[in-house]
């Protein structure tokens, strides 16, 4: 594919490969700190390259555990995405970075999860050789020292005085078997911070799964909020200082002093070698994300409380609900979308809906597909399960938290677009042709935008009703404006038609309206040829930026990512398609 596909992703794995060079740059700084450092020579006698391993594996683990929270800040996303489209310098490569947000989060997780792996293997290694060199000080047993491997120099290092230690296991408990290793291990601060962590990081990591998300999501809700107690026992994880480093390097020069006979002896040449608490470092790194994060949280909750007004509750065909509302200060653009909750269905779950009205409309809406638990509920509580209009007093109290930006809102800042929605997922593309027609009809500054390419896929009839009022205006004012070809609309029904509706659609090829959707181009039958479309595409429009949007499943995304990658010219009079999805 050549250079073609570093116009979709040149920027994305460059910024991967950033992260991925900060974590193994930061990982072999770290280690060979503490297994070059002279200060850490006598500990690394104790542990050997586990202690090395450990520190290096710990300190990725702050670097990742500080920019885990921050693709979750939305608000900061948003603030970020709408400086960065004001800015001339800020190319739209740079914003669509920002819309891999979540990606990156999980990309994120998973490298902690590896991090954690490694780092608790590594102190697993470290207390067990910590726990022999007890057993070998306090009995005094030669033979067991020598299987362990510990010399004369090593067993000097229980008994510096003024409690100048450096094995931090000081008495050895009479448990049996690896129970008092077990025990040991868990006394320090470090060891059970060190257990709760890894044991929340577990619940949470496994728990947030697409099936747990989607089939539970209070239980997913509930345990990542376990984020809480993850970063209350970094904090306190490094607090207990058991890994001590020598201070007195002068006066007890490693090099020298080593070789010396009479090592530490009443008239050795050397000082004993005096050893501080190793200082807490995690601190340093995820304070700052942890502080944005509770501005964050405070922003949502503030907004939440805020009074919504439902305004209207609309009953569509192919159980679909629109909710139209005001609020105060709400302010909105194209294609953004808001988090929804209605305590009397649930009191923790939010959850993303895209905005299908426009900026100029005195109120805004979202189109709701009843497909699960919480949706059916919603629907239930607004009324939709039963034939007559809900007073407006009857209907539910509901919060909403947004809007934020998405990857749709930069359709404006291309000369022409390919809007593809599957299913529901047409309803960002619906606030953005409604916001077109309207900036058309108010004679609003000239679009940059001038032409669009729209492709629904359906698997039912009646999926077309509730839409097909808004393209047939649109359609219908383009063309009265003397641009009949501004809007090119491309209506796919997968599946759903019964043998007397393909005889009715066969009867009625020949009428100037289609029969399925009452539009005036035709409804295609089957699936979309991307191949012949992308090409059809790439011929109009020489010389162009193509954006391509998409909101749906994860299976035709790619097949469209891939697409645009394969049609992408290089050439100045080819035509350039730039990817982007839709992410919640």
């Amino acid at each position: 594919m050549g250079d073609k596909f570093f116009v979709n992703e040149g920027l994305k794995y460059l910024f991967l490969l950033l992260w991925l060079g900060a974590n193994v740059a930061y990982w072999v700084v770290t280690f060979l700190v503490y297994e070059q450092g002279p200060q850490y020579f006598y500990v690394r006698r104790i542990t050997g390259v586990g202690l090395s391993i450990a520190k290096a594996s710990g300190a990725a683990l702050n670097l990742n555990s500080m920019l885990i929270l921050l693709p979750v800040c939305r608000n900061l996303i948003s603030f970020f995405r709408g400086s960065c489209a004001t800015n001339t310098l800020c190319r739209r490569s740079v914003r669509r970075q920002l819309d891999k947000n979540l990606t990156f989060h999980k990309t994120v997780a998973y490298m902690i999860v590896i991090w954690t792996i490694v780092h608790v293997v590594a102190h697993a290694f470290n207390f067990r050789n910590l726990f022999n060199h007890q057993r070998c000080v306090m009995t005094g047993n030669q033979e067991m020292c020598d299987q362990y491997g510990f010399d004369n120099i090593d067993r000097k290092f229980t008994f510096f005085p003024n409690d100048n230690w450096l094995n931090p296991l000081r008495e050895v408990p009479a448990l049996p078997g690896g129970l008092s290793l077990i025990v040991q291990g868990l006394i320090p601060i470090a060891g059970w911070t060190g257990a709760v962590l890894t044991i929340a990081l577990i619940v949470m990591f496994s728990s947030a799964t697409e099936f747990i998300r989607r089939s539970y999501f209070e239980t997913f809700w509930i345990t990542h909020h376990l984020f809480i107690v993850y970063y209350a026992m970094i904090l306190g994880h490094g607090a207990g200082g058991i890994i001590r480093s020598q201070t007195n390097l002068d006066g007890h020069n490693i090099d020298a002093c080593i070789t010396k006979p009479d090592l530490w002896g009443v008239f050795a040449e050397c000082d004993f070698p005096v050893f501080k608490d190793g200082a807490a470092a995690s601190y340093k790194w995820v304070l700052g994300p942890m502080i944005l994060y509770i501005i964050e949280r405070s922003i949502r909750v503030w907004r939440s409380c805020q009074q919504v007004t439902l305004t209207k509750v609309v009953k569509h065909p192919s159980k679909v609900i629109e909710l139209q509302m005001k609020k105060k200060g709400f302010k909105m653009e194209a294609g953004q979308y808001i988090f929804l909750k209605c305590p009397s269905v649930s009191h923790v779950q939010w959850h993303p809906f895209t905005l299908t009205s426009a900026p100029e409309e005195d109120h805004f809406s979202v189109h709701i597909r009843v497909v699960g638990d919480w949706t059916s509920g919603l629907a239930k509580a607004m009324g939709a399960d039963r034939p007559e209009q809900q007073d407006q007093d009857s209907l539910p109290r509901v919060a909403v938290d947004g809007p934020f930006g998405t990857a749709s809102i930069d359709i404006f800042k291309y000369q022409a677009a390919i809007c593809v929605g599957a299913g529901i997922g047409v309803t960002p593309f619906a606030s953005i042709l409604k916001s077109i027609w309207l900036k058309s009809v108010n004679n609003s500054a000239s679009l940059k935008l001038k032409k669009v390419y729209f492709f629904w896929i359906c698997p039912d009839t009646n999926a077309f009703e509730w839409f097909s009022t808004l393209l047939d205006s649109i359609d219908t004012h383009f063309t009265e404006m003397g641009q009949p070809d501004f809007l090119k609309y491309f209506i796919y029904l997968s599946r759903g038609w019964s043998n007397t509706q393909a005889k009715n659609i066969y009867l009625q090829e020949e009428q100037e309206i289609d029969a399925i959707t009452g539009l005036r181009q035709k409804t295609h039958y089957g699936r979309p040829k991307w191949d012949s479309n992308f090409k059809m595409v790439a011929a109009e429009n020489p010389g162009t930026s193509v954006g391509v949007f998409f909101c749906g499943p994860k299976a035709l995304s790619s097949v469209l990512h891939e697409n645009s990658n394969k049609f992408t010219s290089i050439t100045p009079d080819g035509a350039k398609f730039f990817y982007n999805k839709e992410n919640f």
